[in-house]
C-alpha cells in the first residue's frame, strides 16, 4: 500500500508541469546564490526595433560551476507587460543572486 502511494506520488509530480498553463509556468520564480560575482557585461550591439518583439538582453549565467555569457534575443511582445531582464545583484548578506527576466505588469 505504502509502495503503491509513494509511486502515484512519483508519477503526479512528473506530469504536474505538463498540466500548467505557459502563464503559471512563467510565473514561477527561480534563484541562485552564489559567491563568484559575475563577469563585467558584455557589450551588444541591440538591433533595430522590430514590431510585436521585444528585445531580452543578454546576461551571465551559472554553468558547471562558472559565469556562461547568454546572448541577448528577441521576444513576443505581452501587451500590458513590460520585460524586466535577467540579472544578477548582490545579497544584503553577502554572495550573489541571480534573477531570470520575467513579464511584469505596467
Amino acid at each position: 500500500m505504502k509502495r503503491t502511494a509513494i509511486a502515484l506520488i512519483a508519477v503526479a509530480a512528473l506530469f504536474a508541469p505538463a498540466a500548467m498553463t505557459p502563464a503559471a509556468a512563467q510565473s514561477l520564480g527561480f534563484s541562485l546564490n552564489i559567491g563568484v560575482p559575475p563577469p563585467a557585461p558584455v557589450y551588444e550591439v541591440v538591433p533595430a526595433p522590430r514590431v510585436g518583439y521585444v528585445w531580452a538582453p543578454g546576461y551571465w549565467n551559472w554553468e558547471r560551476e562558472r559565469h556562461v555569457w547568454v546572448p541577448g534575443r528577441w521576444m513576443p511582445e505581452r501587451h500590458g507587460h513590460h520585460w524586466v531582464a535577467d540579472h544578477w545583484y548582490e545579497g544584503p548578506h553577502g554572495g550573489w543572486h541571480f534573477e531570470r527576466g520575467h513579464w511584469d505588469r505596467g
